[in-house]
């Protein structure tokens, strides 16, 4: 192989031209994955340009640390692009399901989800991601032949791009100021950080956040709950009388509806045939309140987010799950909160108690019981994606259900309508959508086999004759179908085209709530999963007035009729918020100017920033509700079925 002669100036230099080299590379392929894979939203000439520099500041800085380590120059800047490049393309996965950004407490939570999220991940990649580690392998090619000597004599270097790294990035950091003020101190949305300072400065600044999390704890103390209960108290909805206490004294299911959207009720395939009968058929029975306007307010934590949601009436965290890194609070759940009049509570999952930390979570919650997939039939032909597929599931737990001393509090966790929704065929004839997406024709078969297992429990709650003293709330945890199937969902929708405000309004989710004895029927309010709480407490006959909760029950004649998203967006009845962009509810246009958003957003910031004060300083060991009795953590254990359950003292059935 014939040696390649470099200029005599750039050999004299040539860690600097390696070192350049790395930078445009790396640069050139980070901007294109922005290009490629993300939806940043832009709208102007100057987003454009910091989105197109944004990567510069972090070359320089993260490569430039190569430069310090003088004969081992090309291995260490070699391993920083590895690592840079990994952090990308797992952005890019992420991104392609959740429309989010990877930060510090999601990783944390792969080290208690890991292992069971491959279908997943596998389904979200493509052999064309090679691209993403292109420069990595071009450096390792260059370093073995073009710059095979490639060593430092000078540390001047590095002082020289750091100087340049900083200034780069505080002149983008200017200018993205200039557009978004108060961009670091007033975001709620990762996808404006990463528009404005880009993928590795937005890790930077997660990881500072996360240390400035940790501290706020460390630092709060009693006083700092004064703020939240004025508040608290001045946005109280009070109970309608005409509901409250209804249902006093009756057990409470819940059933997470897994990625269950709205848009699924009453829709039917070209043929004719309805996705959800079963669900269709409650929301009009007249016998259920059945609300179309409901929506989830999840984060990261998703599933489990939508569990701390409904139980606490408080938001999740807008980074990571309150699950995995807020286990270790003080909390006023519901299970706690029925414990004090004879509830006995528990959950039935079929995964292991361990995925998503919930048998840390669940003693912060005051649950008795717990049971996971050690209790189930875990054979091959009844799991599917995250594990038990749900017609077994809720057969299997029905005599677990009838083995618990009542009244009771209980949660199902169904499963089988999680991404991809790929189904085995011998558990469903229903037809495929045809919509040129694999993903959004699958969903229909497994939404459809969701509602056949609903039927069978609540024929089976009928048979053994719990459905008569049994309030049963249903309720959709989060999204299922994410924006990158848009194409595919207009051709589902009948529409041109996914609108923002569009958008928006996918992000219903179902909520049925079936009282015995109490005529329902469909509601229209607005809502979202923080004011589910309040809703069933109050029909429960527990007036919720001195707890620290955000929520507003849906059945009160004061309800706020509004519905906020964790990235402080929202929708009313008349304006829907979307990236600080405000749109007509029934046009789904742009509005001339914010100003018809602008007393909401307002309310909307305030809630948020208040809910995350409770959260993130666990304001609530500081405060006990009036004729609340605190439950002790440590009182629990889940032991599986040949353990006893610490709590009760019985023995698990």
């Amino acid at each position: 192989m014939e040696k390649i002669n470099l200029p005599k100036t750039l050999k004299n230099n040539n860690h600097i031209t390696f070192f350049a080299i790395a930078v445009v590379l790396f640069w050139i392929k980070t901007y294109a994955a922005y290009q490629i894979e993300f939806k940043l939203g832009i709208d102007n000439n100057l987003q454009k340009f910091l989105l197109f520099i944004n990567p510069l500041s972090s070359a320089f800085l993260f490569f430039g640390i190569a430069l310090l380590f003088k004969k081992h120059v090309k291995l260490v800047m070699i391993i920083i692009n590895f690592l840079l490049s990994f952090l990308l393309y797992a952005n890019i996965a992420y991104y392609r399901f959740f429309n989010d950004f990877i930060t510090i407490p999601v990783i944390m939570q792969t080290k208690t989800n890991a292992g069971q999220l491959g279908d997943s991940a596998v389904s979200l990649m493509s052999p064309l991601d090679i691209f993403y580690f292109s420069d990595f392998i071009i450096l390792i090619i260059l370093a073995l032949t073009v710059f095979k000597k490639v060593t430092v004599q000078t540390r001047k270097s590095f002082k020289i791009v750091l100087l340049f790294s900083i200034t780069v990035f505080l002149f983008n950091l200017g200018l993205a100021e200039k557009d978004r003020p108060q961009l670091l101190s007033r975001s709620f949305d990762r996808n404006y950080l990463v528009k404005y300072l880009g993928a590795y400065n937005f890790t930077i600044y997660d990881m500072i956040q996360n240390i400035k999390s940790s501290s706020q704890r460390a630092l709060a103390d009693s006083s700092d709950i004064t703020d939240v209960e004025n508040y608290r108290k001045a946005n109280y909805a009070k109970p309608n009388p005409k509901y409250f206490g209804k249902a006093k004294g009756m057990n409470v299911i819940y059933v997470s509806l897994e990625s269950f959207q709205n848009f699924m009720i009453d829709y039917k395939m070209p043929n004719g045939q309805e996705v959800t009968p079963f669900l269709n058929s409650l929301a009009h029975d007249g016998k259920t309140f059945y609300f179309d306007n409901f929506y989830h307010q999840t984060g990261q934590g998703k599933t489990s987010d939508a569990e701390f949601l409904m139980e606490n009436s408080l938001y999740p965290m807008s980074q990571g799950a309150v699950f995995v890194n807020k286990a270790q609070n003080t909390y006023q759940a519901s299970p706690a909160i029925l414990k004090g009049l004879g509830y006995n509570s528990a959950v039935f999952h079929g995964n292991y108690k361990t995925f998503w930390n919930r048998n840390v979570m669940y003693k912060a919650l005051g649950y008795d019981q717990f049971f996971d997939a050690e209790y189930y039939d875990m054979s091959d032909e009844n799991i599917k994606n995250y594990g038990m597929k749900d017609k077994p599931f809720f057969k299997e737990s029905m005599p677990m259900l009838e083995s618990l001393k009542q009244p009771f509090y209980t949660k199902f966790i169904s499963l089988s309508n999680h991404f991809p929704f790929e189904m085995d065929p011998q558990d469903t004839d229903f037809p495929a959508g045809d919509y040129g997406d694999t993903v959004v024709n699958q969903y229909f078969q497994s939404a459809h086999y969701m509602d056949q297992a609903l039927e069978q429990f609540f024929n089976d709650l009928k048979k053994d004759g719990l459905y008569d003293k049994t309030v049963i709330v249903l309720y959709g945890d989060h999204y299922g179908i994410s924006e990158n199937h848009n194409e595919a969902m207009a051709k589902v929708l009948g529409v041109d085209k996914i609108t923002p405000a569009l958008n928006a309004k996918l992000q219903e989710v179902p909520l049925y709530i079936h009282v015995p004895g109490v005529k329902g029927g469909v509601q229209h309010q607005y809502g979202g999963e923080v004011d589910v709480r309040p809703t069933l407490l109050h029909l429960l006959g527990v007036d919720t007035k001195d707890y620290m909760e955000f929520g507003s029950d849906l059945l009160s004649k004061d309800h706020r009729n509004w519905a906020l998203f964790r990235n402080g967006d929202y929708v009313s009845p008349k304006v829907i918020q979307v990236s600080d962009k405000c749109y007509s509810t029934n046009t789904e246009e742009l509005l001339p100017d914010n100003s018809s958003c602008k007393d909401i957003d307002e309310k909307v910031k305030t809630e948020l920033q208040m809910s995350d004060e409770v959260v993130y300083k666990d304001l609530l060991r500081f405060y006990k509700p009036e004729g609340y009795t605190p439950i002790n953590p440590d009182d629990y254990e889940y032991l599986g079925p040949k353990g006893t359950t610490k709590a009760t003292g019985t023995e698990a059935p």
